[in-house]
């Protein structure tokens, strides 16, 4: 927006209106305040991540939620009545340890109380509420751009403050999930809180295995070294590799920045806002696909399908950007049906993403980890998840001024390297009950001669696998 521009980096408003004129369109939005501003939240949520880790072990994954919730607000209060640049940054960072929060504990807790049928589509409404509230926040600040006083800016950024007041309310009416009661020694409220949740007396088995599950992980006192052990090899590649192609797709990319690569590519200010606000509403449809077919379908082919389509788009979209812009990023008036074009197949990559890399990147970590390691695993996830995050958004600008259209085939590269990894080295889990997830691993061609002599040392009793 124009105003918020104006007031908090007027260098960039400046590029953008010609006042202080840039050789090259791709490089008026490279300003390295402006995507610190942008990027810092990341960097907040990678440290707060590490300390949830911690807190949602010792206190339960609910006081975790109500944490991020309350952290998130003051964020959203800094930022909505912000004078300085540098309150902008802090409000950004106090987001960003709300949200290293929320991810440490949310995809955690919603894989511990699904029952396994469904916990493929229930964890995907993690990924369903972030693609809607993508779509809702790109509307508002498509109707806030055009109110005439300049404040619409302040409103965008304040009402962040709403949904952290439904995740602090909605945790505090959230039972504990029962993997956290027996956890810290609770077993028979664990037990009280299965029933409920199942709606079912007959939970004997599935408790009896969440009480083993919980004794073996009481013989790892350090699960953060216990992670480099051979035996969590798989856990700790997935953990890294995952979060870490996740951000690579490029996608963070389009999210981040869809209304200045609009701007960048010729569409005006409220035009580019209203593209932004397309693809928002393709990425939440898309995700809703996701929900009805990752359970039938299973994980693997989804982030295979996924990867075809992102890279079959990304290449188009760096064909039709580097035909009308060249090197120069001049493209002279754009025909309609060019501006058309590249957002078509924009919404086509989002819907690729939307139903692969997106939902899955959260769900699978959060359900191969054993309960031992399963916090620290986790932090590793979101840890690395926003480190990537961060670096490609404090990067972003400067490479598309250097790289141009091949930023796109930058991203291409790298999903082909994705695809390969899980059709490799990534096993099905669709199906199978959280506690009996190492079985998984132990019938991997690659991954069992890490895991199996872990299984007959530990030698736990379990029911009969349904792998």
């Amino acid at each position: 927006m124009d105003p918020f521009l104006k007031k908090f980096f007027p260098d960039v408003y400046a590029k953008e209106h010609n006042i202080k004129p840039t050789d090259n369109q791709y490089c008026k939005f490279d300003s390295q305040v402006l995507t610190l501003f942008t990027s810092s939240l990341y960097l907040a949520a990678l440290v707060a991540s590490i300390f949830a880790s911690k807190v949602t072990r010792a206190f339960g994954r609910r006081l975790t939620m109500i944490s991020g919730g309350v952290l998130f607000l003051a964020g959203a209060a800094l930022n909505g009545f912000a004078q300085q640049v540098w309150m902008l940054i802090v409000g950004r960072m106090l987001l960003g340890f709300g949200i290293g929060c929320a991810n440490q504990s949310v995809p955690i807790y919603v894989s511990e109380v699904a029952p396994y049928k469904y916990r493929g589509a229930l964890n995907m409404l993690f990924q369903l509420a972030i693609t809607i509230g993508i779509f809702v926040a790109n509307i508002l600040n498509y109707l806030f751009a055009k109110m005439e006083n300049g404040e619409g800016w302040r409103y965008s950024l304040g009402l962040a403050g709403v949904p952290a007041i439904m995740i602090i309310i909605g945790a505090m009416f959230l039972p504990d999930s029962p993997n956290s009661l027996i956890e810290r020694g609770q077993a028979e409220k664990a037990k009280e809180e299965l029933i409920k949740i199942r709606g079912t007396n007959d939970v004997d088995e599935e408790f009896k295995d969440l009480v083993a599950a919980s004794e073996a992980s009481k013989q790892v006192k350090h699960p953060w070294s216990s992670l480099l052990k051979s035996e969590y090899r798989p856990h700790l590649t997935m953990a890294i590799a995952i979060p870490f192609f996740q951000q690579l797709t490029g996608m963070n990319v389009i999210t981040f920045y869809a209304p200045v690569l609009f701007k960048t590519i010729g569409f005006g200010g409220t035009a580019s806002l209203m593209s932004a606000m397309i693809t928002g509403g393709c990425n939440a449809l898309a995700t809703l696909v996701s929900i009805f077919t990752v359970d039938k379908v299973g994980r693997r082919k989804l982030f295979l399908e996924g990867g075809a389509q992102m890279f079959i788009c990304q290449l188009v979209i760096a064909a039709a950007i580097g035909s009308k812009f060249g090197t120069d990023g001049n493209p002279g008036v754009l025909p309609k049906w060019f501006a058309l074009t590249v957002v078509v197949f924009i919404c086509i990559y989002v819907a690729g993403f939307a139903w692969s890399w997106g939902p899955l990147g959260w769900l699978v970590p959060s359900e191969i980890f054993p309960l031992e390691v399963r916090s620290a695993a986790q932090s590793v996830n979101v840890s690395v998840n926003m480190i990537f995050t961060f670096a490609i958004a404090q990067v972003f600008t400067a490479m598309l001024c250097h790289m141009k259209f091949g930023l796109f085939i930058f991203f291409a590269f790298f999903v082909i390297v994705m695809s390969i990894f899980i059709y490799k080295l990534l096993p099905e889990t669709k199906g199978v009950p959280i506690e009996e997830i190492s079985l998984v691993w132990e019938n991997h061609p690659y991954w069992n001669k890490f895991v199996k002599s872990s299984a007959q040392k530990n030698k736990i009793a379990a029911p009969d696998s349904q792998v």
